[in-house]
């Protein structure tokens, strides 16, 4: 039996969408609400494993053996199923470096591949940095339409790179009262803060007040939205105090949310994405060392993995942690009032990536967007 496959490249997949934040919006919704009716299955012997990472040692008494000789220089395969429209099955796979930057080179370099469910031919291998930045941004901004107060005027978005460039992107979409954006970099002249502003100029002529700001707390000061996608190294984090947000405020977190007062989060309402993801993320971080009973020594910056923390310890009930899955199935609520504060993890499964990639295969394969590469005619041994 004779197998072709699709390949896209980045500009096929600009072509077929990708950049599309209304859909790439519903179709994370459509995402999270398979994910909460358990028709999805991701990787590992209980199906519910975030991926596998392949990290390189410090040191190694071998010659030549490739090291770790900086921050974030590892693989990564993301393998998953998700049901319902989509019945794909995939996965992300990535290399990341941070001495990549020295190169022109994004961070990380991902793919994406389709598969048939059924036979487990390859149906579609396409570039994923866009994509994957894409729905990275569409999944705050799809559960700001439910946590998000309604007349929203001031977005910050802390981290400039290209997770908050979709992010933001998308937020317009669903926030249209925006009017003033602050940027948080990594100082008041950082290249990326400035491209931010350009960009937001360009592209959003209607917000009358772009703020480069100059710490965190200016930044997440006075902020009805702050959308978080932070990469930076552990040593350069600043921490975040409840104090800096006001009543109202919506606080969405992809990255890193370096926080050392957990008991504040119980004054707030307290969203996640996967709980059962950051409860892995969590017992990883107490086999690798000695914590007390709270497990306070091991320090981590994870908002999501600050929330089960609250949990195991006994602080907060499971329940006073809401899954999005929940809210956007109409089995929990949303925002109950216009003055609590609302934090949101967003950590991100490659399901999200499966769905976005699938859609875009679809858009791809209506429009003959692509190149049609052959497996084989035959098999040669059967």
């Amino acid at each position: 039996m004779k197998i072709d496959f699709l390949y896209l490249n980045e500009a096929d997949m600009i072509e077929a969408g990708v950049l599309d934040a209304v859909g790439c919006i519903e179709t994370m919704r459509d995402t999270l609400s398979l994910f909460g009716k358990k028709d999805f299955l991701l990787g590992g012997p209980k199906g519910d494993e975030h991926g596998l990472q392949m990290n390189f040692p410090q040191k190694s008494d071998i010659a030549g053996f490739p090291l770790d000789d900086g921050p974030d220089r590892r693989f990564m395969a993301m393998p998953a199923y998700l049901g319902g429209r989509f019945h794909i099955a995939g996965q992300k796979y990535y290399g990341s470096n941070s001495h990549n930057s020295e190169l022109n080179l994004p961070r990380s370099i991902l793919m994406v591949t389709l598969s048939d469910v059924d036979t487990g031919a390859p149906k579609a291998i396409m570039s994923a940095n866009l994509l994957s930045a894409m729905r990275t941004g569409a999944m705050p901004a799809m559960a700001a339409s439910y946590l998000a107060n309604k007349s929203s005027k001031v977005l910050s978005l802390i981290g400039p790179g290209v997770i908050n460039k979709c992010a933001l992107m998308c937020f317009m979409e669903v926030l249209p009262d925006i009017e003033t954006i602050k940027i948080r970099g990594s100082s008041s002249k950082s290249k990326t803060a400035l491209a931010m502003k350009e960009f937001i100029e360009e592209k959003y002529p209607q917000v009358k007040e772009i703020i480069i700001c100059g710490s965190l707390e200016e930044a997440c000061r006075d902020a009805d939205v702050v959308s978080e996608a932070m990469s930076v190294t552990k040593q350069d984090m600043e921490e975040f105090h409840l104090e800096w947000f006001k009543k109202g405020a919506t606080v969405f977190s992809m990255g890193s949310f370096l926080y050392r007062q957990y008991d504040e989060f119980l004054s707030t309402t307290m969203v996640v994405d996967n709980y059962g993801m950051y409860e892995k993320y969590l017992s990883n971080f107490i086999a690798r060392g000695p914590v007390d009973e709270f497990g306070n020594k091991r320090e981590w910056c994870i908002m999501g993995i600050h929330f089960v923390h609250l949990v195991k310890t006994g602080q907060a009930k499971r329940e006073e942690v809401i899954n999005l899955c929940d809210i956007v199935n109409g089995t929990a609520r949303g925002r109950a009032s216009e003055d609590e504060i609302v934090m949101c993890s967003i950590g991100g499964m490659p399901l999200e990536d499966l769905s976005w990639g699938f859609d875009c295969y679809r858009k791809a394969l209506e429009k003959g967007i692509g190149t049609k590469l052959n497996l084989w005619d035959e098999p040669y041994m059967k």
